[in-house]
């Protein structure tokens, strides 16, 4: 590989002992503590979810005294999650624009590069005309605020497979909208590195690694919730991932997305390196020329 890798440490990574849907998704690690841990690390970039984002905005007086934070330490690629329901209708999509909004907020205050967004849980057939509309709106909003939108592609939501969320990145026809692409997600989904590989560059707006056992532990949700792996730690074949990625042409900031329940109660430091460390380390023998 040669050009140079900068990573992002995507919120749950360092967050410590949170995770998404518990009982609260702020971290109890102070933030200065982990941006600094971030920074010596080797991680240039950071993710935060809604609730750390006004938590944080709310101590330090503001998204500028997060900036300055951040400029202070290098860490200068931000990306905020997780919009859901934006495809919804009612009420869900009223406490879904209100999300939105929060976002939005945050990612034009901080510089964000993208927002990530997912389809609706538990359920499988999608109306890929209605979402591309939706997503359409989304990504006009993000447009003026400077952000791309992601689509997370999931196995456990109705954007599980490739082209449904090619589908709607298409039809919405929007410059800044494209996909979240975890090799997670793509592996327990069964999606292979061939199909990645014949993705458009201009679609990933988001990428993601780290990993996990041959099987699934639990329910596929308490997988993803608990017992994801360091990249290198595993059994996924993160280099031929990357090598898919690269071979699309993209050429972006990686994001390394670890959630666990044992690592979290680590040390914040011992956090940050051996994920920094497992990531950086698939990327030594790739031949992917840029």
């Amino acid at each position: 590989m040669n050009r140079k890798i900068e990573l992002i440490a995507s919120y749950w990574t360092i967050a410590g002992d949170c995770y998404a849907m518990g009982p609260s998704e702020v971290s109890p690690i102070p933030l200065r503590d982990r941006v600094e841990a971030a920074a010596w690390a080797g991680y240039t970039g950071l993710g935060f979810v809604q609730q750390d984002l006004l938590a944080n905005k709310k101590l330090y007086g503001g998204y500028a005294g997060m900036k300055r934070l951040f400029d202070d330490h290098g860490i200068r690629h931000i990306e905020v999650e997780f919009l859901g329901d934006w495809f919804e209708t009612g009420d869900k999509k009223k406490a879904s624009d209100a999300f939105r909004r929060d976002l939005l907020e945050a990612g034009h205050e901080l510089g964000a590069r993208n927002m990530k967004a997912a389809g609706e849980m538990w359920t499988e057939t999608c109306d890929v005309p209605r979402y591309a509309a939706a997503f359409a709106d989304v990504c006009v909003d993000a447009a003026k605020a400077g952000m791309d939108v992601a689509i997370e592609v999931l196995p456990m939501t109705n954007i599980r497979k490739l082209e449904t969320g090619v589908g709607i990145v298409e039809q919405a026809g929007a410059a800044n909208g494209g996909l979240c692409v975890d090799i997670w997600h793509m592996v327990r989904g069964g999606i292979g590195f061939d199909q990645i590989a014949r993705l458009p560059a201009a679609y990933f707006k988001s990428v993601e690694i780290d990993d996990a056992k041959a099987e699934i532990e639990g329910t596929i949700w308490e997988d993803t919730l608990f017992h994801r792996l360091y990249p290198g730690e595993g059994s996924f074949d993160i280099a031929a991932f990357i090598s898919a990625v690269e071979s699309a042409g993209f050429r972006g900031v990686y994001g390394v997305e670890v959630i666990n329940e044992k690592y979290r109660l680590l040390p914040l430091r011992e956090q940050a390196k051996r994920s920094f460390d497992g990531a950086m380390a698939q990327f030594s023998n790739l031949q992917v020329n840029a």
